[in-house]
């Protein structure tokens, strides 16, 4: 301000004296007095364009130098600049740090929606698109009742108590294939709400097969203790000549056998997932596999049947598998029982091991048995799932062998397949990755 007033006093000064160098007559005096009134005019002039020209530069909203000169306007200037080029850092690292947040939420594997005080949509990600069957440049601003119209999210949202969730379908459920939503809304500031959607499908399925699962454990285990317990009912209370005890005894063992080959199949299963992963450098012979094969294939067929059954074994030379020697011959072990179990026994059962052109190896179990109709492959890895119940129990079965042998080969990464049509005999193979096999040697064919 100090040189603001001076150059204000300059200004006059310069006039008033301009006009005593330029005028000798009698009205020297007044002259000297208009020019500097005149001087301050010219002054204010100048002032105000400038003032002008700043206040122009402030409406445009504009960032680009104007020559305002120092002075009072010029360090105005200066400073508002300073100013709108912190404030401009400001908005344009605000900005920044809010598409990292929302780029961070587009991310997340939960749905989110933002909903204003009236309940219309201020935004949501991706996840909540799909969740919703919502679409961006169409559903911004509506209402979200109007948009998904479900029973359960509509009383929730009337009840008003988001204390806890709430579960619905989602937008791409179908009967065939169900999707479920868990959706939980959580009021802030303003009358606003955060509405998080998150897919519990996977969920809800691994809930209702540990349900399933238990409850055919407890019935699988509460079949032959009911037939134990009745035995020993009346080998206490009857009496009984010793071929009637006998008989007993060995029904009851035979349901003993029974309940210890379910446990047994499901500690197997219970180690195989928990367990690490099998070694990829621990090489097991296919011979070896194939021999202890061949040895349960006879034991089994002359405890079902009463005599062995005709069992043809084929073995590419050299062949080796990595990975646990116990696991595989768990899986190769429980295809072949299978085929024993449910062919009948006058009819030849084929094991194969070979190598593939690709580098891989199949080992695969022929059988000429009933077949499976279609609707039953794919659920015949479940646990406990019998396409016939009956003669499942008859035969021994516990129905978790197929559950062991998808899930050795998953570990060992391999895939199993199930060829099979009812009257056409079934063909059960396991196809290992040509990084699990080595081959050497030329080919080996033995037979039983």
């Amino acid at each position: 301000m100090f040189w603001r007033l001076v150059s204000f006093l300059l200004c006059q000064a310069f006039a008033a004296v301009l006009v005593w160098l330029l005028d000798t007559g009698p009205e020297r005096w007044t002259a000297m007095a208009f020019a500097a009134l005149a001087g301050c005019y010219v002054w204010l002039l100048l002032d105000s364009l400038r003032a002008w020209r700043l206040l122009r530069w402030l409406r445009a909203g504009d960032t680009a130098h104007i020559p305002l000169g120092s002075g009072f306007w010029g360090e105005s200037l200066d400073r508002i600049r300073k100013l709108v080029r912190h404030r401009d850092r400001a908005l344009s690292d605000s900005d920044a740090r809010l598409q990292e947040f929302l780029a961070a939420l587009q991310a997340s594997p939960n749905g989110v929606l933002l909903l204003d005080a009236e309940g219309r949509i201020e935004w949501f990600n991706q996840t909540a698109g799909r969740h919703f069957g919502l679409d961006a440049r169409r559903d911004m601003l509506q209402h979200l009742g109007n948009l998904v119209r479900d029973p359960a999210l509509a009383a929730y949202f009337a009840a008003r108590d988001y204390r806890a969730d709430v579960v619905m379908p989602g937008r791409a459920s179908t009967s065939s294939v169900p999707v479920k939503l868990s959706v939980h809304l959580h009021p802030y500031g303003g009358g606003r709400s955060l509405l998080l959607s998150r897919d519990i499908t996977a969920v809800e399925q691994a809930e209702a097969m540990r349900r399933d699962f238990v409850a055919n454990v407890s019935h699988e285990i509460r079949t032959p203790l009911t037939v134990l317990a009745g035995f020993v009912e009346t080998l206490q209370t009857l009496p009984l000549n010793e071929d009637e005890r006998s008989h007993y005894l060995e029904l009851m063992s035979q349901q003993a056998h029974r309940m210890q080959t379910l446990v047994s199949d499901l500690l197997t299963l219970s180690r195989l997932e928990g367990s690490p992963p099998p070694p990829v450098h621990d090489w097991v012979p296919a011979q070896l596999l194939m021999a202890q094969c061949e040895q349960d294939a006879h034991d089994l067929s002359s405890v079902l049947w009463g005599s062995a059954r005709v069992l043809h074994f084929e073995l590419d030379a050299g062949l080796e598998i990595a990975g646990a020697a116990t696991e595989l011959h768990s899986a190769m072990s429980n295809l072949i029982g299978n085929a024993i179990r449910y062919s009948p026994a006058d009819k030849p059962i084929e094991v194969r091991c070979s190598a593939l052109p690709d580098g891989g190896a199949m080992f695969s179990v022929r059988d000429q048995g009933a077949g499976i109709a279609p609707e039953h492959i794919p659920r015949l890895t479940e646990r406990f799932y019998r396409v016939d119940r009956s003669r499942s129990r008859e035969t021994g079965g516990t129905g978790l062998g197929l559950a062991i042998v998808k899930h050795v080969a998953q570990r060992h990464g391999a895939e199993l397949s199930i060829e099979s049509a009812p009257g056409k005999g079934s063909c059960f193979s396991i196809r290992f990755a040509p990084q699990r096999v080595r081959l050497a040697g030329a080919q080996l064919d033995v037979s039983a």
